[in-house]
């Protein structure tokens, strides 16, 4: 009877030691952090495809001179900008004025041996007619008079040519543009059609001539024209922050066989000296058609050794590692190509003190999408 009731209080103790321990454990759990969570950003968006080129100046001149002699001056200041019709390099004018004055003087005897000619052909047909002088003289002094105006009609196409080489004697800027520096300079001899005396290169607008490949285009841009409606935008190297925009203005008429890709151009206007013909450049085209997109802010987004992943919480407010795969940033969000669904709830505010299997509690928050031009779309089932 005593082992009974010895046995029976034991027990009671070892029970009441137990549930003591486990209201203590649970006195001793922390609460759920809270947490901001906010349903990931679904709607339509038109991705942006980046390409690489080379800026082209739409006129480019090798300037040459037209006729051989020394150079007498530079006239232009070397990088500067100058108007059609500048005068940039003058060559020694003397021999061209002695070769005008000369064929000038040629002309006026040209003229003096028609005027003779002419008026001993008039007289001649004037005797023929009264019998005074046989046909056979009168037709020669009207040959004669022939040979003198096509004599004529000779030294004055040569004077034209002289003074056209005179005039050439100035060498002048064909367009608009940026000059560069002086190849020749004064002093030196120059060959006509041979000798380059500078460059000159239109910087008003420039051309981004580059490839997208047929697979891209069809997909993305098979309803883009070259009408300048689609726009284009251009980063530079070294000024990644830094936009200039532009517009398409030719589409090739093929497609490369050998390449399999498709020739494009956009054009920028330039009214400083930040764009230049020959710069790297990183051209950005928008899609023509939207497709249903997932966004997250980019600041949710965190990285591991490997991966770049997002912290999802599930239906019993537990926080879930998912691996994805990352697209372009928008404003402060970024696009996600790979790895969440549409109506999952994530961690706003990303993995900084928080991790995988924590149980939150979570605090709905809505993300900013004011300054982006997106269409709301709904999940696809």
């Amino acid at each position: 009877m005593s082992l009974r009731i010895f046995s029976v209080l034991f027990l009671a103790t070892v029970l009441v030691g137990c549930t003591a321990e486990a209201d203590s454990t649970v006195a001793m759990q922390p609460p759920a952090q809270p947490v901001d969570v906010a349903k990931v950003v679904y709607a339509q968006y038109s991705p942006e495809y980046t390409f690489t080129t080379r800026l082209e100046s739409p006129q480019q001149v090798d300037l040459r001179p037209r006729v051989s002699g020394v150079i007498d001056a530079v006239s232009f200041k070397e990088g500067s900008h100058v108007k059609r019709g500048d005068l940039l390099f003058k060559i020694d004018p003397r021999p061209f004025s002695a070769e005008v004055a000369r064929l000038t003087a040629e002309l006026n005897r040209a003229q003096a041996a028609l005027s003779q000619a002419q008026s001993e052909a008039d007289r001649a047909k004037s005797l023929q007619g009264r019998n005074a002088m046989s046909a056979e003289q009168a037709e020669s002094r009207v040959s004669l008079a022939q040979q003198r105006r096509a004599e004529l009609a000779s030294v004055q196409a040569a004077l034209e040519t002289a003074l056209l080489n005179l005039q050439f004697t100035e060498v002048r800027a064909p367009i608009d543009g940026q000059v560069s520096n002086a190849f020749i300079t004064a002093g030196n001899n120059v060959q006509a059609g041979q000798s380059v005396l500078t460059t000159l290169v239109a910087t008003d607008s420039l051309y981004a001539y580059f490839d997208v490949d047929e697979r891209t285009w069809n997909s993305a841009f098979s309803q883009v024209k070259a009408d300048g409606q689609t726009k284009a935008t251009l980063m530079l190297s070294g000024q990644a922050q830094t936009e200039y925009q532009g517009y398409l203005d030719f589409i090739d008429n093929q497609i490369n066989v050998e390449s399999g890709t498709l020739r494009v151009r956009a054009l920028f206007q330039s009214d400083s000296e930040v764009l230049r013909p020959g710069a790297f450049a990183r051209i950005q085209l928008q899609a023509a058609a939207s497709q249903p997109t997932i966004l997250v802010p980019d600041r949710a987004v965190g990285t591991d050794l490997e991966n770049r992943f997002v912290l999802v919480v599930n239906q019993d407010n537990v926080l879930e590692y998912r691996q994805v795969q990352l697209g372009r940033r928008e404003g402060d969000l970024r696009v996600i190509e790979s790895g969440l669904q549409p109506n999952e709830r994530i961690a706003v505010n990303g993995p900084a003190r928080v991790g995988p299997g924590m149980t939150i509690a979570p605090r709905d928050v809505s993300i900013k999408t004011a300054e982006l031009t997106l269409a709301s779309a709904k999940p696809s089932a």
